[in-house]
């Protein structure tokens, strides 16, 4: 796993161009982080590399010929090498890249949506983030990072890039029986919000604990109040947070980028109190039972210089919190 953690420690490291890397590798990964919009070519010449498909050397295998090996390899459809790469895209090309294990949605159709959500499920792409925006080459840089350090645990049955050893296992016996009953609370939560057709809504294993995604907790720019149509949706995940005692949780808010930094923080907090003081009323948690933050826009998910990813990006995050 030499070259792996070589190419993560140049990412983490970005100046550190002394790495055991070929050069024109190096000099590749200090393009890709001051580029705002990866290609298909260039997305496919990255994580087939990191992935161990292809050689570093690039002087004689071009991105173009890369991406139609790709192609062939059905990584990725058949696609132009200069058109930019979406994120549900580039999901699909690292889980089939890698040869990632994936839930049965994903087994039975193995298509982009699904690439997208195992990605999402797995924590590897973290908040709920537009499937269809393009990604910058930071963000790819970022995403496969996460991916080459999951890699040396194996927590998640990923299969090893080829050549590799096997991983041993590191879990402690106490760990993965946690990670099941997450992943058992996931599919008891996720069954909950079918069943209320609760609209633009996911849940997730996070570092902090299970959380849930309501993407129409929306709020008008520069408001602090929960809106009258929003408490409806409110009151449903109150009935869900009902369902699993025991657990404190985090109310998290966050916001678009506007105004300053001082005030993006504020309103985000303020935001994430008028929902916890929502569900306390409900009765979903004791006011001593709920942990509030604010982390304004330092956590977007979608684009800010859209109409639509600002709305995305104006929520509020509620996790279940790991029992102490």
């Amino acid at each position: 796993m030499k070259k792996t953690i070589a190419l993560t420690s140049l990412f983490l490291l970005s100046a550190a161009l002394h790495a055991p890397l070929h050069a024109q590798t190096a000099d590749f990964i200090q393009t890709l982080l001051q580029t705002p919009v990866v290609t298909h070519a260039q997305a496919a010449r990255f994580v087939l590399e990191a992935a161990g498909k292809v050689s570093g050397s690039y002087g004689k295998t071009s991105e173009q010929d890369v991406l139609r090996w790709a192609i062939e390899k059905k990584y990725l459809p058949q696609v132009d090498a200069q058109d930019a790469i979406s994120l549900e895209r580039l999901s699909l090309l690292i889980m089939r890249a890698f040869d990632l294990k994936g839930g049965p949605m994903y087994t039975l159709f193995n298509s982009a949506h699904y690439s997208y959500r195992e990605m999402v499920y797995k924590d590897l792409i973290q908040g709920r983030s537009d499937p269809s925006m393009k990604v910058s080459g930071y963000t790819m840089l970022l995403i496969v990072n996460r991916l080459l350090y999951r890699v040396e645990n194996n927590p998640w049955g990923m299969s090893e890039p080829s050549g590799a050893p096997a991983a041993q296992p590191v879990m402690s016996e106490a760990r993965e029986v946690k990670r099941e009953e997450d992943k058992a609370l996931v599919q008891e939560i996720t069954a909950q919000i079918e069943a209320m057709d609760i609209a633009d809504t996911d849940v997730r294993i996070t570092n902090e604990g299970v959380t849930i995604s309501v993407s129409n907790i929306q709020f008008q720019a520069n408001s602090t109040g929960l809106p009258e149509k929003e408490k409806q949706t409110v009151a449903e995940i109150a009935r869900i947070l009902k369902s699993v005692p025991g657990r404190k949780i985090l109310v998290a808010g966050h916001t678009a980028l506007a105004g300053n930094q001082r005030d993006r923080l504020r309103i985000s907090r303020e935001r994430a109190q008028a929902v916890a003081d929502y569900l306390v009323l409900l009765g979903a948690r004791k006011a001593n039972e709920i942990v509030v933050r604010g982390y304004g826009s330092d956590r977007p998910i979608a684009d800010n210089k859209t109409e639509k990813g600002m709305a995305l990006n104006r929520r509020v995050e509620i996790t279940l919190l790991e029992n102490e």
